[in-house]
């Protein structure tokens, strides 16, 4: 079985890449040993680790391998798949016409319960070398396919067409995308249209980058390019968002923020029974499913705190479903997602108990003394998690913590902050809400001893 990537839209530097001064390229047939964090299959060349694409322990391959000829670095070489020779008994056949080529799905071809036991020790791994080893990490919450959605596509318009869809990985090149087992069916039913007005909204050579998410009222569509639109590509632009019935279109030129082309409904995604207008483009969790699997975890482990702070809240995803038994007060660095968590907030049955502030958490981290007479924290930063927020919590006299992560080392990092203030993390869950990615989100709790 031969790996052929179907790759589509790159750059002629792209497809002419030749290798680096100081360096040759051979062939190699590699039995594969071990998953590597990022979905790489792991085998060994010369004593050097060497990492392979879309491989699976117990496997086979034939790969291309560029040897440097100066020292190896620690963590292996990458390599090319050539062909896999045979199969071990972790793989399974992936359904994905694009996998093989698509950055998105890297361990499709992983059996199922090898790569629940992977993505779980993603997390235990990360723990580990915080030194966390001890900590409880419970079985992988599942999420199912064709659940996600929201996703950011890649655009660029060619001489026969636009080609849309998810780069390679680690490249520039485009997949033109044709199937997703990942979305949600509306957002892959809506491709074809885009792509016929994409064709008339960019200049030849244009690229941009297209953020489409399901909301509770239809699909929320930005496209982000390089310039405004013209007045003839405005009218294009509202009649595709008719004819698609989408419930929002907008269009953000450069770093700018998004502008409406047409709003015909308002963007409502709802939160424990209370409907927030969505800012467009803005921050949801990846799938319903998950959400509703986090959410679950947040609300067992504050059951008995009446009053909780909640930082990094977004538009109030754990927020407003907490405020209907807890005092809540929230915090975010952007201020267009807590404007739409405040205005959701006052004309909800909550607004007495939940409050929303601006505030930029890694430049100005909640003190201890802040944090009142809370007593839980809760705490969903991005991927880069919350060094300096960490370092204040683990100050605070606060008897329960619960973190939300979706990078594990990110996160890690910050466990070791609050376990060195004092703080015993009690267990961690993994949820999938990336499948058949290298990315694992997770709710950790951690108590006072």
């Amino acid at each position: 079985m031969t790996m052929k990537a179907r790759r589509r839209g790159g750059s002629r530097a792209d497809r002419a890449r030749k290798p680096s001064a100081g360096s040759r390229q051979r062939e190699a047939a590699l039995s594969i040993e071990s998953l590597g964090a990022r979905g790489d299959g792991i085998g060994a060349l010369e004593g050097r680790k060497i990492f392979v694409p879309f491989s699976a322990p117990g496997d086979r391959v034939r790969v291309r391998v560029r040897v440097r000829l100066e020292p190896a670095r620690a963590d292996g070489v990458p390599a090319q798949l050539l062909e896999l020779v045979s199969s071990g008994p972790h793989r399974q056949d992936a359904p994905c016409l694009h996998f093989g080529a698509c950055g998105g799905c890297t361990v499709q071809h992983l059996e199922d319960e090898s790569y629940a036991a992977w993505k779980r020790g993603l997390v235990v791994s990360a723990l580990a070398h915080r030194g966390l080893d001890e900590t409880p990490v419970a079985a992988l919450r599942r999420t199912p396919p064709a659940s996600r959605r929201r996703a950011v596509f890649s655009a660029r318009r060619g001489r026969k067409g636009v080609f849309l869809g998810f780069n390679e990985r680690g490249s520039t090149r485009l997949i033109d995308l044709e199937a997703c087992h990942v979305l949600r069916p509306e957002i892959t039913a809506l491709l074809p249209r885009l792509r016929d007005a994409l064709a008339a909204a960019l200049r030849e050579g244009e690229p941009a980058d297209i953020a489409v998410a399901l909301l509770d009222d239809g699909l929320d569509v930005t496209i982000r390019a390089g310039r405004d639109p013209d007045l003839d590509g405005r009218l294009d632009l509202a009649a595709f968002a008719e004819s698609s019935d989408l419930a929002r279109l907008s269009w953000a030129a450069g770093s700018g923020a998004p502008e409406p082309i047409a709003h015909r409904r308002d963007g409502i995604v709802t939160f424990d029974g209370v409907p927030v207008i969505a800012p467009p483009g803005g921050f949801l969790q990846a799938s319903r499913e998950g959400e509703a699997t986090l959410l679950d975890l947040v609300r067992e482990a504050t059951v008995e705190a009446s009053s909780i702070v909640d930082l990094f809240s977004g538009i109030g995803t754990f927020a407003l479903p907490l405020a209907r038994r807890a005092i809540v007060r929230a915090f975010d660095s952007d201020p267009v997602a807590i404007a739409a968590l405040d205005r959701a907030a006052r004309f909800s049955d909550r607004t007495a108990r939940i409050s929303a502030a601006a505030r930029d958490l890694f430049r100005d981290p909640l003190e201890p003394a802040e944090f009142g007479d809370a007593q839980a924290i809760l705490f969903d930063p991005p991927r880069a998690g919350a060094r300096e927020q960490a370092a204040r919590i683990a100050e605070s006299g606060v008897p329960l913590i619960v973190g939300i992560s979706c990078n594990p080392a990110s996160f890690a990092r910050d466990a070791r902050t609050l376990a060195d203030g004092g703080y015993r993390l009690e267990k961690v869950v993994p949820v999938d809400q990336f499948v058949w990615s290298a990315h694992v989100e997770l709710v950790g709790i951690f108590r006072r001893d």
